[in-house]
């Protein structure tokens, strides 16, 4: 079967991966995006790799209205949605007292009222057929707080309070409707090439560093398993965990350690940095799913494996744990 599937942020990074892994699978697709280079480059990426049909929307998710009409248009041309994946993101790299009001209040306008908004339009879809999948492009940074990054971080919280409230009403009112957020690592894509910062040095993701791809792959599956959240790699894992055992000890370690590490040895030029909070970064040209980080970024992740494999994983985890019994109580004879 043919699906539709709706992608915001599709221009470039993790949208751009999403759409590509989408339109290899046949499906049709509607990608909205502000940069018009981008979002040009991004159509011709999924007709080549066999998308059935792609629409293109240059839109802001921080405009309810303009969402909402982009998912009326898709449902017009196409006859439904059945997958709305919510990926556009904003951020700015400072101390949280050098960040504006203004500031704040884009990034929570298009990362998480935009999140809010696309799920919105989908399920006013989606509820009238009773079936679908929402899937919330989350982060490890919707559970752990880090320096530097407060409005994001404060956005991705959002997000998640957003999720468990709407989950539970859908599990009442729609339950054939699924809605996942995937929590990533730190993926390699051009943001940190064109995010606000008022820091020294060239901005870049925490490592350990993941291509586009593995976060694709994430929620590809997310969207047909339908699991309440899926985390990608091991640092997500460490980071959730340390939050719940030792939040006070991670405090101490990023305020030492989360200046530096998100940051290159690149100085920058704060006179010719070019951003893309108000408006797109890829408007004159595509900048394509990765970023600048490459040759660091890791295309395999085994926490995800584990993470989509579990029923596998625990047949193992209980076979092993079977034999080990099974070998002490022969020893004990």
């Amino acid at each position: 079967m043919t699906r539709t599937v709706v992608v915001t942020g599709a221009s470039a990074g993790v949208g751009r991966a999403v759409a590509r892994r989408y339109a290899a699978r046949g499906a049709r697709l509607a990608l909205l995006a502000r940069g018009a280079a981008g979002l040009a480059a991004a159509e011709r990426d999924c007709r080549e790799r066999g998308a059935a049909d792609v629409r293109c929307y240059q839109v802001d998710v921080a405009d309810a209205g303009a969402v909402q009409r982009a998912a009326d248009d898709v449902v017009h041309h196409f006859g439904g949605i059945d997958v709305w994946i919510n990926n556009a993101m904003a951020s700015v790299f400072a101390p949280a007292w050098e960040i504006p009001a203004a500031e704040f209040r884009r990034v929570t306008e298009v990362t998480y009222l935009g999140t809010v908004h696309g799920t919105l339009a989908a399920l006013r879809h989606m509820r009238a057929h009773g079936r679908g999948a929402i899937v919330q492009v989350g982060s490890a940074l919707a559970y752990r707080g880090i320096p530097l990054q407060s409005a994001y971080c404060a956005s991705k919280h959002a997000v998640q309070g957003f999720n468990d409230s709407l989950r539970a009403e859908l599990l009442h009112d729609c339950p054939g409707v699924t809605l996942s957020m995937v929590q990533l690592p730190a993926i390699n894509t051009p943001q940190f090439s064109w995010v606000r910062t008022r820091l020294p040095r060239h901005p870049q993701p925490v490592p350990p560093i993941f291509a586009p791809e593995v976060a694709a792959r994430a929620v590809v599956w997310a969207a047909e398993h339908g699991p309440r959240e899926l985390n990608v790699g091991g640092p997500t894992w460490r980071a959730r965990l340390g939050n719940v055992l030792f939040p006070g000890l991670l405090d101490r370690a990023l305020a030492r350690s989360g200046y530096d590490s998100q940051q290159t040895a690149t100085p920058i030029d704060p006179t010719t940095w070019r951003d893309n909070l108000d408006r797109p970064g890829d408007q004159e040209r595509d900048h394509g799913a990765e970023g600048v980080f490459t040759d660091r970024a890791h295309r395999r992740s085994a926490a995800l494996w584990v993470g989509t494999h579990k029923p596998a994983v625990s047949a193992v985890a209980l076979t092993g744990l079977a034999v080990l019994v099974t070998g002490l109580v022969r020893r004990l004879r």
